[in-house]
């Protein structure tokens, strides 16, 4: 394994935020048996992914998965690859490691969270909810599913009173969220309530201007 003294600059720039200069860090780091290490592979592969350059990520989170060892390393890099292959659209793949978690039994709360996500990207609606209950079951206060839940009902135009109890409860677990704004927007949209709407709205999209969704719900709003 890599001497923690000399890979400790770059986490601390790693646990700072500074995912590029960390990552710098790690990638000019002489290339010997001493530092070619599961270790090392973990933090460039977490760098990676925080930068979203999905494939470099990829490559260095499954050297340390089929490495088999630290489990709980293994188990939150098996979490981030199933993150990445769902949004890169692995749908299977994403499954495959998800399941892997959960028989693990890793932070069931989001890994079922996660499949909610998946699911809805498959159109399945009602697979997607049971996911999302299950995490909320197991994790009453757990944000993600709180605001997957709300984001769904409200897509779907059910039951948009707990729609809205739930993103409001999913924001204020993390008021800059730029998902918990973008999704309460919406659900005051389906409301019909467009300045609520507006607000949140807009605000989503100064925390992420680039976000196709988040544009897209913001047009409407402006439209309606």
């Amino acid at each position: 394994m890599a001497d923690n003294n000399i890979l400790k600059r770059g986490i601390n720039l790693y646990k700072k935020g500074d995912y590029n200069a960390s990552l710098a860090f790690f990638l000019s780091l002489p290339d010997d048996s001493e530092l070619n290490s599961v270790e090392l592979a973990y933090y460039i592969g977490l760098c990676y992914a925080k930068l979203e350059r999905y494939d470099d990520a990829l490559l260095y989170l499954e050297q340390v998965v089929t490495s088999g060892s630290e489990l709980d390393r293994v188990l939150q890099c098996r979490y981030v690859l199933a993150v990445i292959y769902a949004n890169s659209g692995r749908k299977k793949l994403a499954e495959f490691e998800l399941n892997k978690l959960l028989e693990s039994g890793y932070k069931p709360a989001s890994v079922y969270s996660s499949l909610a996500y998946v699911a809805w990207k498959q159109d399945d609606v009602e697979r997607s909810l049971e996911f999302y209950r299950k995490a909320i079951e197991i994790e009453p206060e757990n944000a993600t599913a709180l605001n997957g839940m709300g984001y769904v009902l409200a897509s779907e135009n059910r039951d948009l009173a707990k729609a809205l109890s739930f993103c409001k409860r999913a924001l204020s677990k993390r008021p800059d969220s730029a998902a918990c704004l973008d999704s309460l927007g919406w659900v005051y949209l389906k409301l019909g309530l467009m300045d609520d709407a507006y607000k949140y709205l807009s605000q989503a999209k100064e925390k992420l201007p680039e976000n196709e969704e988040i544009s897209e719900h913001l047009r409407i709003a402006q439209g309606s």
